[in-house]
């Protein structure tokens, strides 16, 4: 009997935890946006899940940053602004900057082997032209400077972060027309570290995040214009024809105005 009722608990929670993935793949994908409410019975029903498990799994998401709860009573998922993607960018450049240098200072053979086949699956991502499998490589990499400083509390701090800095990846890399400029942003940061270039690698990757913030906040500001722009006047409406009968009238009174 305690077996079967631990096994009834794993269960559970392996449930909260597969809601979760549903839920966070639909917001990452797109299918839930900024601004959008999520209804508990509606996501319940569709997931087959109870009130309690979903509630469970919105927590979840809520720790990750992906949405919100507005004063206890409803669930949404936040608008990405200017003043978000600033402060992504500093804490996240701090983290990476520190990770970048740690990875430079400890690096062996094996953590260079480890970055580096993280490196090329980006590589590879880029070649294949997929912007879903690029942003995955693109963050696995980040993920991988920082699990090779094998400094734990900085791990367990960036992966308090990371779902938002996936969700920021997958906006910004969206923007790039050529993705190959994905790889040449990434490069010298592990070119850096594999040289053991302490300084260099940390001011590398602070300042990486710099151009993902631009066409961030590009692609706002250009949102923010197309809202503020006045609607387009409705199309002129066609004069109707005359009829045939006022069209005859008509030619009556021109001939007489001639005659």
């Amino acid at each position: 009997m305690v077996k079967s009722a631990k096994s009834v608990k794993v269960d559970r929670r392996s449930l909260d935890w597969r809601a979760a993935d549903v839920l966070r793949e639909q917001i990452l994908s797109g299918k839930l946006v900024p601004g959008q409410r999520l209804v508990e019975t509606a996501l319940a029903n569709q997931l087959e899940v109870s009130r309690g498990t979903l509630r469970a799994a919105l927590r979840a998401l809520s720790h990750e940053g992906l949405i919100q709860q507005v004063a206890y009573t409803k669930w949404m998922l936040p608008e990405f602004s200017q003043a978000d993607a600033w402060e992504l960018y500093t804490l996240r450049g701090t983290l990476e900057g520190m990770a970048a240098r740690l990875a430079a200072e400890h690096r062996t053979p094996e953590t260079l082997q480890t970055l580096k086949a993280a490196f090329e699956r980006l590589v590879a991502a880029v070649e294949s032209e997929k912007h879903t499998r690029v942003a995955e490589a693109d963050l696995a990499l980040h993920q991988t400077i920082v699990s090779v400083t094998g400094h734990q509390r900085l791990i367990d701090q960036y992966r308090l972060l990371e779902q938002q800095v996936r969700h920021y990846i997958i906006s910004s890399n969206a923007l790039i027309m050529d993705l190959n400029q994905i790889v040449a942003e990434h490069q010298p940061i592990v070119q850096a570290i594999v040289a053991g270039e302490a300084d260099r690698a940390e001011r590398l990757a602070r300042e990486h995040n710099a151009p993902e913030v631009q066409r961030a906040a590009a692609a706002l500001a250009e949102e923010k214009q197309a809202e503020a722009a006045p609607p387009a006047p409705p199309p002129a409406k066609p004069k109707s024809k005359p009829t045939a009968r006022q069209g005859a009238a008509a030619s009556r009174d021109a001939i007489k105005a001639n005659a």
